[in-house]
């Protein structure tokens, strides 16, 4: 009896004991279970972080090959923007020569065409100074080439 007694204690103290393995194995697993969910979900991030960096890094790159393009292109217009500026610079001096010779060309033909009887001296008034010889023939300006020779001009200036 106290065989049986110390065999039922020992089979009750098993009991508890596995009943408290079995409830902590559970825990254990269970809590497992969580951790792995966890780590799939952060490998998961993990995965996707990476190819965002990856995709970013060739965005960098495509963006970098673009930028130095650009660059590039710049550094061309600029030099062609100096070198037309140059070629301005040089001939400059010699437009406005021209232009002025037009506009000194624009004047006298104007003043030909538009009153050139000017340079004419009135007989009555300065006889009485000099005796004049007879009036030659006056040269009369042609007034519908005048007319085409200074709106030519005018388009010119």
């Amino acid at each position: 009896s106290d065989m049986i007694a110390k065999l039922e204690k020992e089979a009750e103290e098993e009991a508890t004991e596995k009943s408290y393995c079995d409830e902590e194995l559970a825990k254990t697993e269970a809590k497992k279970g969580e951790l792995d969910d966890d780590l799939a979900k952060m490998t998961s991030k993990i995965d996707q972080a990476a190819a965002k960096a990856a995709d970013l890094r060739a965005q960098v790159q495509e963006l970098g090959a673009a930028l130095a393009k650009l660059m590039k292109e710049q550094a061309e217009m600029d030099s062609l923007r100096a070198a037309t500026h140059e070629d301005f610079v040089k001939a400059k001096a010699d437009l406005d020569l021209g232009l002025n010779g037009v506009r000194k060309a624009l004047g006298v033909l104007r003043d030909y065409y538009g009153g050139g009887a000017a340079l004419v001296q009135d007989a009555a008034s300065f006889s009485a100074l000099m005796q004049q010889p007879a009036a030659p023939e006056k040269h009369a300006a042609a007034s519908g080439a005048g007319s085409s020779i200074l709106g030519i001009l005018e388009v010119v200036e």
